[in-house]
């Protein structure tokens, strides 16, 4: 069988998901369209050469491009983050199951290297019990240059750092350690005008940077810190701490394991050149390819229900 796939997105969409499918065995890229024509929306939805249909339009956009291709009968895959808030993921979710459709939510990163081995050896008691995470993220990506007005920045449409970076660490650490139980959260606005591309300023209302406080199953509490606009760019430091150790993940590249009794291990995997959604979205091509071959998703492939779980947590961050 080879999978069909239809994207709609010319950002992300065509820049690394459509290349990540075309480069798939038994996948064929039918046809890429702008999630803002709704007419070529309408049409690639309903065509009748689709197996998949890869959603990667701006959330607000979510309900109608996901609604569309299940009233068509294809299975779909939607971008993070599910829908503006967690109202509009839950009906999406329930459409999904009433339409018997195969469902998924694009948390790539699920399939990094070194996320699925922080993961394993975290879940081999690695560090014993785990009790608290700690997440730091720091990058320059909309500062330095100044990125220009656009949805990224209103939270009407489904913008901030919350939805774009927060949504895949949040994804993360439910897959590692299990449901978030409590939530709350400080959202910052750093930079607060933008210019958009005409050059007119614009007032930001969604956030640019943000801390969260979680306490997940288990009792494990996690404290992130984290910023879109920051100065300069940091590498990304995930650390673990249990009963028995601590593992520290350094920029996705580095994981290193401290012992009680002393001793240490550590691994290393360069990083790979260019776009780091490449090789993540590459690998999780092929667990799309087989979802929807098999018409369910297996145990640890994040759907709909991921999405709607994400999306509760994240309306919790959000409030003030």
């Amino acid at each position: 069988m080879t999978v069909r796939v239809g994207v709609i997105g010319t950002g992300f969409g065509r820049r690394v998901v459509a290349p990540a499918f075309a480069a798939t065995d038994g996948c064929e890229v039918v046809e890429v369209v702008s999630a803002r024509n709704d007419a070529d929306v309408a049409n690639l939805c309903d065509r009748l050469d689709l197996d998949l249909v890869s959603v990667h339009s701006p959330p607000y956009l979510h309900v109608s491009h996901v609604r569309r291709a299940l009233v068509a009968g294809h299975a779909v895959l939607c971008d993070k983050p599910f829908g503006v808030n967690a109202g509009e993921a839950e009906a999406l979710f329930g459409a999904a199951e009433a339409a018997e459709c195969t469902h998924l939510v694009n948390f790539e990163f699920r399939c990094h290297p070194i996320r699925e081995l922080v993961r394993e050896m975290v879940r081999d008691g690695a560090v014993g019990r785990p009790e608290h995470v700690t997440w730091t993220h720091l990058s320059a990506g909309s500062r330095v240059p100044l990125r220009p007005y656009g949805w990224l920045f209103e939270r009407s449409t489904g913008g901030g750092w919350l939805g774009a970076w927060g949504s895949h660490a949040v994804d993360a650490l439910r897959w590692i350690f299990g449901e978030v139980v409590e939530a709350r959260g400080e959202c910052r606005t750093v930079v607060p005008e933008r210019a958009d591309p005409r050059g007119i300023p614009q007032v930001c209302d969604a956030e640019d940077s943000f801390s969260a406080w979680l306490t997940l199953e288990g009792g494990v509490t996690v404290s992130i810190d984290t910023s879109f606009a920051a100065p300069t760019n940091i590498a990304p430091r995930l650390v673990i701490a249990g009963d028995e150790g601590v593992l520290e993940c350094v920029g996705e590249q580095r994981v290193v394991l401290r012992r009680a009794d002393g001793s240490r291990e550590e691994r290393e995997r360069p990083a790979p050149e260019g776009d780091p959604h490449t090789e993540p979205m590459r690998r999780w091509a092929v667990v799309v390819r087989n979802a929807v071959e098999d018409g369910v998703a297996p145990p640890g492939v994040p759907t709909f229900a991921d999405g709607l779980a994400c999306a509760r947590v994240l309306d919790a961050l959000r409030v003030v």
